[in-house]
């Protein structure tokens, strides 16, 4: 069995509650699905060749070059790691820990592209390589900009290796992937199992920042409101995770109707972070409807034809009769609803419209930071709401590019 290096628990304890931000930007807003964002900068992208675009020679024990680069990356040097590493691959092309240490190496040196195809490629000749499979969850999981493919990746990566630690009872191995499927689960807004495996941690390690964290974002996911507010309260004091307990708190107080200290958690979450949360600039009720009009007007025929008869309303946030109508409850920073039936299923109340379509002025200011992005992300939260309407599911909606 590969050993944990100790470059795993060093990566662990780094992390922090440095999350990642989408491809889209920084809050990776959601409309009526679950997700949960982060925002944590890759490493440096220094490359590490020279000048002529060669790989330096390995400085290492030529007979080993493997446990070399071992070395090389535990004393953080990781361009002499990954020219061992390449070493060790060449003699011994179909050794996957030599592929999984050229990986880990390519990703510290930010080289992520290429530390996805040396991870594949270590889990191509053995898909059981614990090693490979750990620093493949973490490249999906935290390195990589979050998006649902490389979210899925991550749990797939992490899911498996959880069983397998398990299986051979390592306990420090399994802690790690439990982690992982805890950061990947919670993007990809599946908060049932993301607390499963955060508290799973934490039956261990009860004092882990980052599954403490992960576990206060479930939580909130799942609308325990009280709850969440007692776990991000305690992470105040957590010099990595504070900025981001901030915010939340802040959230839930807004929740509350408190805006005037949920503006002052707001504003910490942002002195602390600045690179993570922005100032959002809340227009007005009546230019937020401006904007939704505008919207509607410029919908193809076709949608508006579906739409009419269906009022499309704007409110403050989510109610929480709204947000607990399914199960798992919906996510409380939900950008937009599409509450009723889809076309051509019975649709019949005695109280007011059986379909309508709700946009949520607070969240989606928070999801932009111009006025030129707010009328884009409305317009994208009107055309997902309007594929529910026509029966499309999340899944479908994403593949369309409009999660």
């Amino acid at each position: 069995m590969p050993r944990m290096s100790c470059r795993w628990l060093i990566l662990f304890l780094a992390s922090g509650a440095c999350h990642r931000s989408s491809e889209q930007g920084q809050s990776a807003p959601a409309t009526d699905s679950n997700l949960a964002s982060n925002a944590c900068s890759p490493l440096s992208s220094s490359r590490s060749q020279t000048p002529t675009g060669l790989l330096q020679l390995c400085r290492g024990d030529p007979q080993n070059p493997l446990g070399a680069a071992r070395t090389f990356y535990d004393e953080g040097q990781y361009s002499d790691a990954l020219a061992c590493a390449a070493r060790a691959c060449a003699f011994s092309p179909d050794d996957p820990q030599a592929h999984s240490e050229r990986a880990a190496a390519l990703a510290a040196l930010g080289q992520l592209e290429d530390a996805q195809l040396a991870y594949s490629r270590a889990l191509a000749i053995n898909p059981d390589h614990l090693d490979a499979l750990l620093g493949a969850a973490h490249l999906y999981a935290v390195r990589l900009p979050s998006s649902r493919e490389r979210d899925e990746l991550a749990v797939a990566y992490s899911e498996r290796g959880l069983a397998l630690a398990q299986l051979q009872r390592d306990q420090e191995m399994a802690g790690a992937f439990a982690l992982l499927s805890a950061m990947a689960f919670n993007d990809l807004g599946e908060s049932p199992q993301a607390l499963d495996r955060a508290e799973q941690v934490l039956h261990v390690e009860p004092d882990n920042g980052d599954a403490r964290y992960e576990r206060a974002m479930a939580l909130f996911e799942l609308c325990r409101f009280s709850e969440a507010r007692r776990a991000f309260s305690s992470l105040l004091s957590d010099p990595d995770r504070r900025a981001h307990a901030n915010h939340q708190l802040g959230l839930l107080y807004e929740r509350e109707g408190n805006f005037r200290q949920a503006d002052t958690y707001f504003a910490r979450a942002r002195q602390l972070a600045p690179e993570d949360f922005h100032e959002s600039s809340l227009p007005s009720a009546d230019a937020f409807r401006s904007e939704i009009d505008k919207a509607l007007a410029e919908l193809p025929a076709d949608m508006l034809r579906d739409l009419r008869g269906i009022p499309v309303v704007a409110e403050d946030i989510p109610a929480e009769k709204d947000l607990l109508s399914v199960e798992p409850p919906l996510s409380p920073t939900i950008l937009g609803l599409f509450r009723g039936p889809p076309l051509g299923e019975p649709c019949t109340t005695s109280d007011g419209p059986c379909r309508s379509v709700a946009l949520y002025r607070r969240n989606l200011a928070r999801a932009a930071r111009d006025r030129d992005e707010l009328a884009k992300q409305i317009r994208l939260t009107l055309l997902h709401e309007i594929g529910h309407l026509r029966g499309e599911d999340d899944l479908e909606l994403a593949a369309r590019g409009l999660e």
